[in-house]
């Protein structure tokens, strides 16, 4: 696929046109899967991410509010892959292909990139990309999170197709059919996904054909163009230099040791390298990625936060953005590491790219967010035999920044605009109620600009189950920039409907639970920004007032006096 002369010049309308109907087309399949999906956990919280890809795999358009990671890198990697399996002679109108491969993505398995590719022009013969699709499947068997290689955790697809020439392939159906425990609600997920993945090949289509083959293509040229001289720009207003960030993740998942996650930034001219050379080594817990879908996913979504929304996101953003990652890391793991909880280190590694620039970016770069998945998981059979398959996911505060207080609760940095499930909706299908949904006061931290709040949320069991829980950063709590101080991290607790009694709990697997018990998830704040001594007495007192903060806790971490009336004075 090559431009002509011709097309040498665009039309600046032609190409605005192209370039915000190729998001538009991405943001229609988005919204049509939530409209036919199945399973809550991709129609509500939205765990899936659309993508245009050109001939080559590369990324020219996503959704707007996708899963980042989603879309970073795995769908052109699937695609990618693809092309080097089948070549572009066995891939043909109507074929469809799937693959969850850690060797080619590096995510866990659930995360299954189905793709078709894109024909335009007299009878079809030109390839001009592919319309993809990452959707995570509830369930693929397995034995998450207790694997000790990916062998254990579930089907591998690499580049199979699932249709060929227009036509299903009954065989791929029925071996997925019978290695999962939900197959209802995973095949009208996959149907969906399938009808996103047509649709969208067709809508494109349609524009390449409406403007011409060659006006297209250099349309694309230029967008991707445009994209990196931005990116360029962007890091060439930034001060040369090398930074350095250090965190730590609570443990592996089978021990106790602090698992470090350090980084290096080289800002030179306009290009930034990130260098994962002193990351933490492969680990025996099942919170390994490979390559592409860990340390370069990392780097991506952390740069194009760096950028903020005024760009899209497209392979062009990323050509200055380079990666020295060896093999054998956390997050550059042999393909049959275990994976299950892969996105573990994600949030973490994200945020220490921006703690490493705070110096450099220090009106840029917010305190730190809770960066973690705070998840809980109900499972097991019901007493008439159906399966009990429930996730939910924490949100919360992120950090606060220059100009205002943190923002929260919402969804880690690698999570897009996932969300939260209704609560009615979780009552009516799960075997819980909600007894308290609420925001989490003093879990901000302190600063001119406070950190965002997490949330309480506590479910009460009608019918026995197990629990399996998610968290991290409890050890190492979100920082401050600037003066600011850290947040308070997330906890679980749980209180027994028999006794009364409360635990706290952290990370578990199979905690087994009776209906009556309460089990209660608070999730962690945002770092704070600058000193809290510059604080307003207003926005302490307005703190106060709506319960973020309690009278205690400000008089602590700002060093005033809270009087009888109301009244904020400082000492």
């Amino acid at each position: 696929m090559t431009a002509t002369k011709d097309a040498t010049n665009m039309d600046p309308v032609t190409l605005e046109v192209i370039r915000y109907g190729l998001v538009s087309i991405t943001n229609q399949i988005d919204a049509n899967i939530k409209r036919t999906a199945f399973s809550p956990y991709i129609y509500e919280y939205n765990d899936f991410a659309v993508g245009l890809v050109g001939p080559e795999g590369q990324l020219l358009a996503q959704n707007t509010g996708g899963m980042p990671p989603f879309v970073a890198d795995s769908v052109g990697m699937a695609v990618r892959d693809g092309l080097e399996i089948y070549g572009r002679d066995r891939l043909h109108l109507g074929d469809v292909v799937l693959c969850n491969h850690a060797a080619v993505q590096g995510p866990h398995l659930n995360n299954t990139v189905m793709y078709t590719p894109i024909f335009a022009g007299p009878e079809s013969a030109s390839l001009v990309g592919f319309f993809a699709i990452n959707v995570h499947w509830i369930d693929i068997g397995g034995s998450v999170p207790r694997s000790t290689d990916i062998f254990q955790e579930g089907l591998q697809l690499r580049s199979i197709k699932l249709w060929s020439r227009g036509e299903p392939i009954e065989e791929v159906y029925r071996i997925i059919e019978n290695n999962t425990r939900v197959p209802v609600e995973l095949f009208g997920d996959i149907s969906a996904q399938l009808a996103g993945c047509l649709l969208g090949r067709d809508l494109t289509r349609s524009l390449v054909e409406k403007y011409g083959i060659a006006t297209f293509v250099r349309a694309v040229e230029v967008i991707l163009d445009q994209s990196e001289q931005a990116a360029r720009a962007m890091i060439r207003a930034m001060p040369d230099g090398v930074y350095a960030g250090e965190s730590f993740l609570d443990n592996d998942r089978t021990g106790d040791t602090p698992v470090p996650i350090r980084v290096k930034v080289i800002v030179e001219n306009d290009e930034m390298t990130v260098d994962f050379t002193d990351m933490a080594d492969q680990v025996k817990g099942p919170i390994n990625s490979g390559y592409f879908g860990g340390g370069q996913t990392i780097a991506r979504v952390a740069f194009k936060y760096l950028m903020g929304a005024g760009e899209m996101a497209n392979e062009g953003t990323f050509r200055p953005l380079k990666l020295v990652l060896p093999p054998g890391k956390i997050i550059s793991a042999d393909p049959t590491a275990p994976m299950g909880n892969y996105s573990t280190p994600f949030p973490t590694a994200i945020d220490t790219i921006l703690k490493a620039l705070q110096d450099a970016l220090p009106e840029r770069v917010p305190g730190g967010h809770f960066a973690t998945h705070s998840g809980v998981r109900f499972h097991g059979k019901r007493k008439d035999g159906s399966q009990i398959e429930a996730h939910d996911s924490g949100h919360g505060g992120w950090g606060a920044c220059v100009t205002h207080d943190g923002a929260g609760p919402f969804r880690t940095m690698a999570h897009g605009d996932t969300r939260i499930i209704p609560l009615e909706l979780q009552e009516a299908v799960l075997p819980f109620r909600i007894e308290e949904f609420s925001l989490r006061e003093d879990s901000g931290g302190a600063g001119r600009f406070r950190g965002g709040l997490g949330f309480r949320k506590s479910y009460r069991i009608l019918e026995a189950c197990l629990l399996q829980t998610n968290l991290d950063r409890t050890k190492y709590p979100p920082w401050g920039v600037q003066g600011g101080k850290e947040a308070r991290p997330g906890q679980f607790s749980i209180v027994r409907g028999s006794t009364g009694v409360s635990e706290s709990i952290g990370k578990r697997n199979g905690l087994q639970l009776e209906a009556g018990d309460l089990v209660t998830v608070e999730t962690g704040g945002g770092g704070g920004y600058g000193q809290p001594s510059e604080r307003s007495l207003e926005a302490i007192r307005r703190d106060i007032e709506r319960g973020y903060v309690s009278a205690d806790a400000a008089e602590r971490d700002y060093d005033i006096r809270v009087l009888a009336d109301g009244t904020v004075v400082r000492r």
